[in-house]
């Protein structure tokens, strides 16, 4: 069968059926009936790490509705023959999805909410008109269908269904949640008055969930999923055998995201194993109790851009998946002072933080560790080694692709944040050849931002083109000038004037005045003020910059008349 990978895929028959390759991951549902005795399992992980996948695959396993042998041929779980007569296709399986419940106000969000209860119950709609159910129940849920329900039909609407499901099938119930808690994380951002409705969302979702899974007669057991584990607002509370899992957890650590050996045998069915180095600096890193493993999203996605074109390059797949808003919402917060630890992990290495697992929306940005917490769950930072164990962790960016994120990050906050006044007077100052000015701004500017890819020259001429963002010229980086490319050219049409700057690093601070020299130097020899016809005045600069210092020099000005 030729290779074929299904980018998107969440849907467990869909993919089986289509041929699409296919990460085994089944062995889990053994695990956690055979080895565990949980009546709600929690399962934690970043987003794109396969949670949808699996609760689907669960589903298709287990429903009592479906006949999934063929799905299933070939696959780990069928190696499990007594499991598989006493479990596949034997218990009615009540599964829905929150991760679509994101909205702007409680008003929005609770009506997306009633329209998936509405699926959930078109997809069941055959039980209202079972002989055994309840006709009261059949009411509640023909209004639930309809999109009439009460605020009551809503919180009870799960019990409800699963009540009706054990009258019609005569077994108790499989509850399959998928990402709980996308409510409650959009509900705890404002609305467009500046209103959090964290709270009427919370209280709509305890009598949801909680109603289902809290002593509850008609529940086998429930599997949730969610980022985060949501403590004391009570929707576990009182649960029994209730189990969380989350990134810092070894049990079931390998079931979600790609271990090494799966991604060679991946390269290998696309007969692309030479891409292995590439796709572990992109997109491995990440440490999951005790198991290393690869985003599935990013792989699956790089995999199937190379099965187009056999040397496409690695991108980043994760930024628009996600909210990047904490990483800014984190640098803002100048009350916590974490410059400096910021600019440890962009640079490669590791900070060791207080972490905790259990996490309340509502209070994220109450301290640091909170803070750092939900960066470690949502997969922008990972543990450093998987024999770290207890709450103090060491925590690093997992892969380039992340690293990018924070890059990225840093460079919009810097550009957004520039004190206006201290940009315009060092406009000022490089119009009037004012050397000492333009050190001094540069370096306050320095020590304002963030710095990473430690001190390199590419980090320079990315700060040096943000310094100059936003005050009406037209910038050029890198384009071809004379015999090369000067670093910055800044160019004022109105007035018929431009600034070339060529930047390096010095590896001392006793060097770089000679550094300066090296840069006004290049910009003689390079002839880099050819070309700029009809500009009546070219100022041109050398910039040496050492850790987050930088000294200007000026070349005597040109008066061009090229």
């Amino acid at each position: 069968m030729a290779f074929k990978v299904g980018v998107g895929r969440s849907n467990f028959a869909a993919l089986r059926r289509a041929g699409n390759y296919y990460v085994d991951k089944t062995e889990l549902m053994y695990e956690l009936i055979k080895e565990t005795d949980n009546e709600v399992t929690l399962f934690t992980r970043p987003r794109r790490f396969g949670k949808t996948l699996m609760l689907s695959m669960m589903e298709y396993f287990f429903d009592i509705r479906k006949d999934s042998q063929e799905l299933f041929e070939g696959l780990q779980i069928t190696k499990h023959r007594a499991f598989c007569e006493k479990w596949q296709n034997q218990y009615p399986v009540l599964f829905i999805s929150l991760k679509d419940i994101e909205a702007e106000t409680f008003q929005d969000a609770y009506a997306l909410l009633k329209v998936r209860l509405a699926d959930v119950c078109k997809e069941y709609s055959d039980l209202k008109d079972n002989d055994n159910v309840n006709q009261y129940d059949a009411e509640i849920f023909v209004r639930l269908e309809a999109q009439t329900s009460t605020a009551a039909d809503v919180k009870n609407s799960l019990k409800t269904i699963m009540r009706m499901m054990h009258a019609a099938y005569g077994k108790e119930v499989i509850v399959l949640i998928d990402e709980y808690d996308v409510p409650l994380a959009t509900a705890s951002e404002k609305d467009a008055a500046g209103n959090p409705f964290y709270h009427p969302m919370l209280n709509m979702m305890k009598g949801m969930i909680g109603m289902a899974l809290k002593d509850n007669q008609f529940l086998k057991f429930a599997v949730v999923t969610g980022c985060l584990r949501i403590a004391k607002e009570s929707i576990f509370t009182g649960t029994n055998n209730f189990a969380p899992y989350s990134v810092l957890d070894d049990d079931f650590s390998q079931y979600f995201g790609f271990s090494d050996r799966e991604v060679a045998q991946l390269l290998s069915a696309a007969d692309r194993e030479d891409k292995a180095d590439v796709i572990r600096e992109w997109y491995n890193g990440y440490v999951f109790g005790n198991s290393y493993v690869y985003c599935p999203w990013d792989v699956m996605n790089y995999i199937s851009a190379l099965t187009k074109r056999k040397n496409a390059k690695p991108k980043n797949y994760w930024k628009n998946t996600s909210h990047n808003e904490i990483l800014l919402s984190f640098i803002t917060r100048t009350e916590f002072l974490v410059s400096r630890k910021f600019e440890i992990l962009m640079n490669g290495g590791t900070i060791i933080q207080t972490i905790s697992d259990e996490l309340t929306y509502d209070i994220l940005h109450s301290s640091e560790d909170h803070l750092w917490s939900v960066l470690l769950m949502t997969g922008y930072l990972t543990k450093s080694d998987v024999e770290e164990e207890g709450e103090t962790v060491s925590l690093r960016i997992p892969n380039r692709e992340i690293a990018s994120i924070f890059e990225d990050t840093v460079v919009t906050y810097f550009r957004n944040t520039i004190d206006n006044n201290m940009q315009k007077s060092m406009m000022d100052a490089f119009w009037n050849g004012d050397e000492k000015t333009i050190s001094r701004i540069l370096s306050d500017l320095l020590w304002k931002t963030i710095s990473y890819h430690d001190y390199h020259e590419d980090y320079y001429h990315a700060f040096l083109a943000g310094v100059f963002v936003g005050l009406g010229y037209e910038v050029e980086s890198n384009k071809e000038k004379g015999l090369g490319r000067p670093d910055i050219l800044l160019l004022d049409q109105k007035n018929r004037r431009a600034v070339i700057i060529e930047a390096k690093k010095s590896d001392l601070e006793s060097h770089m005045e000679a550094v300066c020299d090296d840069a006004i130097c290049q910009i003689i020899t390079r002839k880099y003020a050819e070309g700029l016809h009809g500009y009546e005045q070219i100022l041109c600069y050398g910039i040496s910059f050492f850790q987050k210092q930088a000294k200007a020099k000026q070349l005597l000005p040109l008066a061009a008349k090229l």
